[in-house]
């Protein structure tokens, strides 16, 4: 998998993005992080990062959200030449064993996006859950299908050649609606997705950055958007 390259947006997460970053070299993978913001100290905390072989860290200048770091790192990694991007959080969050399942699929379906789909235990908040129960039922609506298994796990390979286009030519949000979003608009664009079941698992001191209030008006805004978007195409025949 020399073509592919781990990209991880980072916001306040110094203390859990080491040990992914270790984990996702030792697969022999390059890595891009992208840290949206951070505090002055969280930035001294990432340098060390940037000796390490194939780990690229490049610096936002301000906090535009996890979806605008997810973006300039799918574009720095299609300029430099790889052809596919997996996400993964800074949270540690994903279970990082499985991605030589990921990479399997990528091998049946080379233009596929492999998504996670996630398996919760008990640890998981209950009003996630809701949430992204509500967030399936709208993009059973605004797919007019069953095929997105879930729409919120950041944990993907995304082939760049079919993903950029999308980035450039469609409005795509720059926080927590990015994943949905994103993957929405794919399935317009006819990009075929395959998927993994992968467990998901919530630290009891983890750092969450989902801001209850604005990201949940971030994201209806989006399920309305891609709604009405939805309407139009059907009517008028349009594919995107």
């Amino acid at each position: 998998m020399e073509k592919i390259v781990a990209i991880i947006p980072h916001y306040n997460h110094s203390k859990t993005v080491s040990n992914v970053v270790n984990k996702l070299t030792a697969l022999k993978l390059a890595v891009i992080v992208v840290d949206d913001g951070s505090s002055s100290q969280e930035k001294e905390n990432l340098s060390s990062l940037a000796l390490l072989q194939n780990v690229q860290v490049i610096y936002r200048a301000e906090n535009g959200g996890k979806g605008a770091a997810v973006k300039d790192a799918l574009n720095i990694a299609f300029e430099q030449g790889f052809q596919y991007a997996l996400q993964v959080d800074a949270d540690g969050q994903h279970n990082l064993d499985d991605i030589p399942q990921f990479f399997a699929k990528l091998t049946q379906n080379p233009t596929a996006i492999i998504c996670g789909k996630p398996v919760y235990g008990e640890d998981a908040p209950k009003a996630r859950l809701y949430g992204r129960k509500i967030t399936d039922f709208w993009n059973m609506i605004n797919t007019l299908s069953t095929d997105l298994k879930d729409g919120m796990c950041g944990f993907r390979i995304y082939p760049l050649n079919s993903i950029i286009p999308i980035l450039s030519n469609e409005q795509i949000g720059n926080r927590m609606d990015f994943d949905t979003e994103i993957l929405v608009k794919a399935h317009w664009y006819q990009i075929p997705m395959l998927w993994v079941e992968t467990p998901v698992k919530y630290a009891e001191d983890g750092i969450s950055h989902f801001q209850g209030f604005r990201d949940n008006w971030l994201i209806s805004k989006m399920h309305a958007r891609l709604f009405f978007k939805m309407l139009q195409r059907k009517f008028t025949g349009k594919t995107v």
